[in-house]
């Protein structure tokens, strides 16, 4: 039974991308889909970072892949073959490739739009803005921007944002992660409205930092008592109902609106 409201009765496409790696965002991709399916919602994850893919290893699912989305272009298997089931949630994952000859935008947009019977598609991006952002990017309708509050992170979130204005996408938000509720107090760190400010853009989301996330990275799972469980619930409801209202838990503060 889905715990949310859910706006949208066709399928959404989001991609997930950042201005440079090491930021979180495949974290960020995997733990939304596994919240967003945990809620009764029908979630696909498709690795759209070819030759750097780690969506598998995060999710724990490497050992399980048979197929892959090049095997889906080469037509050795069908779309619903290679998908791969989550083991903590109903999600579904469909891995990468190493092998980049087949995959285009246009084949890409291909299979992404084949997912017609799940509520999301979310698309794991590679970071930064080369071909592979191009190709994830016109797949999908909707972008998560994932930063940390690094002056370096901040800035090529920047690059990218203004990048995203040149694709007919319905939406672009901002997911602030690894945050030092400490530091921001002190004045040491900037915290989520900030950063919105300065990238004019909605924060959705903000995680904090979580040493226990890099420890159950390894089992391919994100523990039920994390410090983050309850940012990336809120996170996930926040997605489910369009909501740019966000849950600042580094503060223990509820919902507030962007300006």
């Amino acid at each position: 039974m889905r715990a949310f409201v859910f706006y949208y009765e066709s399928m959404r496409k989001i991609v997930v991308t950042s201005g440079k790696g090491g930021v979180g965002k495949t974290t960020v991709t995997a733990t939304l889909g596994r919240k967003l399916a945990l809620h009764g919602y029908r979630v696909v994850l498709v690795d759209g970072d070819v030759g750097l893919n780690n969506l598998d290893v995060v999710t724990g699912i490497e050992r399980r892949v048979v197929y892959d989305i090049g095997d889906v272009l080469s037509g050795r298997c069908r779309a619903f073959q290679a998908l791969v089931n989550d083991g903590e949630s109903p999600m579904k994952i469909l891995p990468s490739s190493k092998d980049s000859a087949l995959l285009t935008a246009q084949s890409f947009r291909g299979v992404v739009d084949g997912f017609c019977d799940f509520d999301f598609v979310i698309v794991d991006c590679p970071a930064g803005i080369e071909q592979g952002f191009h190709r994830a990017v016109s797949a999908c309708d909707e972008a998560i921007v994932v930063t940390t509050p690094s002056a370096s992170a901040i800035r090529d979130a920047d690059k990218v944002i203004r990048l995203l204005a040149s694709y007919r996408l319905k939406d672009v938000s901002l997911v602030v992660n690894r945050v030092r509720p400490d530091m921001v107090a002190r004045g040491e760190m900037l915290g989520a409205s900030e950063i919105g400010s300065l990238l004019h853009i909605a924060p959705i989301g903000v995680v904090p930092e979580d040493d226990m996330i890099t420890l159950y990275q390894q089992l391919g799972a994100v523990p039920s008592r994390a410090i983050s469980e309850r940012a990336f619930e809120a996170l996930a409801k926040n997605v489910a109902e369009c909501s740019k209202a966000y849950v600042d838990v580094t503060f223990r503060r509820r919902f507030r609106r962007f300006r």
